[in-house]
């Protein structure tokens, strides 16, 4: 099966009409795409186009400056401080490996990629975000955190929809995600030699499922994304860039919160096609470098989630016991870096 065609695009604008059947209908198409794939291509999803056009502007400039530039907001030792600039090697990203001699072999494949996180805007030390000095990259700041006031409004409109596809009362999934503490990262993955990431010397992103609720992502044309098919474990599929969408898909606490009614589905980061010399076979083999703006959406952290109504009974029990959001993430940052 193409999993490009097995991905659903879903347009959120008749949610938007004023009725009430429309807003049913898309919440059910939702639903079954977490429900059965766990991913979906999301147009009309509220940030204007020309938004994330200068966004991804905004993120080219910011990996072009110099190195000691973008050293100058360093992400913290602490792994649960997911802010500021991670160079390229720093974070391996690994699937529930927790014990030092797995995550030591993990991490003997580098993933080629170099990223800046920023979170909410009113997070007081030592949990703020890291910044640039304002004069190194002048409007940087103020867009972000615009950018993210805007994604926000976005994942209340998701939430109220899964809510209402899952039978739930709309408000549900909202009222644990009042505090934004959400997480925007930057992505650039730079050019490199094909044959390091096609002999496994070299990752862009490794397979993995997202911990949080709900992950947005942006991505330009270069592709790479690749999604496991749902029915044949190991085996993965493009999920190409479509104009005028954003990848949306299921993190592990949703799937965890609904007691896997929803599908948090592997994904990772390949080698994109190749970069020719004038049409000709390739002489370098260099892959062309890639850029994505991924909003990943969490419950707050002081909350405690158990499995939702409706998704456990006498004859379906809960498959989890309750967890506090913090330590939950806490636990998968910790395997990072």
């Amino acid at each position: 099966m193409d999993q490009h065609s097995s991905i659903p695009v879903i347009d959120l604008a008749p949610s938007r009409s004023g009725s009430d059947e429309d807003v049913r209908t898309v919440a059910k198409e939702l639903y079954e795409a977490f429900k059965n794939v766990g991913f979906a291509y999301v147009k009309n999803h509220g940030v204007p186009e020309d938004v994330v056009n200068e966004a991804f502007d905004w993120s080219r400039k910011f990996f072009s400056l110099p190195q000691g530039d973008k050293d100058l907001a360093p992400h913290p030792l602490e792994a649960w401080h997911h802010r500021g600039y991670s160079s390229v090697g720093r974070e391996k990203v690994s699937q529930m490996i927790f014990d030092e001699a797995s995550l030591v072999a993990a991490r003997s494949v580098p993933d080629v990629k170099e990223s800046f996180d920023i979170g909410r805007n009113d997070d007081a030390a030592p949990m703020g975000n890291v910044w640039l000095p304002r004069d190194v990259l002048p409007g940087f700041r103020e867009f972000f955190e615009e950018f993210y006031e805007i994604c926000y409004a976005v994942e209340m409109e998701l939430l109220r929809l899964i809510a209402l596809g899952m039978g739930l009362e709309k408000e549900y999934f909202v009222g644990y995600h009042v505090k934004k503490d959400n997480q925007i990262r930057l992505l650039h993955y730079p050019a490199i030699e094909e044959n390091l990431l096609r002999q496994g010397k070299a990752e862009r992103t490794a397979a993995h499922t997202d911990f949080g609720t709900i992950t947005m992502l942006f991505q330009d044309d270069v592709g790479g994304l690749e999604v496991e098919d749902v029915s044949e474990k190991g085996k993965f599929h493009p999920a190409p860039y479509i104009p005028g969408t954003a990848v949306v898909n299921i993190g592990d606490l949703l799937m965890r919160w609904s007691n896997d009614e929803l599908k948090s589905t592997m994904h990772r980061v390949k080698a994109p096609p190749l970069v020719k010399d004038e049409g000709e076979i390739p002489k370098d083999k260099t892959t062309e470098e890639r850029y994505s703006i991924v909003y990943f959406m969490s419950a707050d952290m002081d909350k405690t989630v158990d499995c939702v109504p409706g998704c456990w009974g006498p004859e379906r029990p809960k498959k989890y016991e309750p967890v506090n959001c913090m330590e939950y993430i806490n636990m998968r940052m910790e395997a990072l870096y």
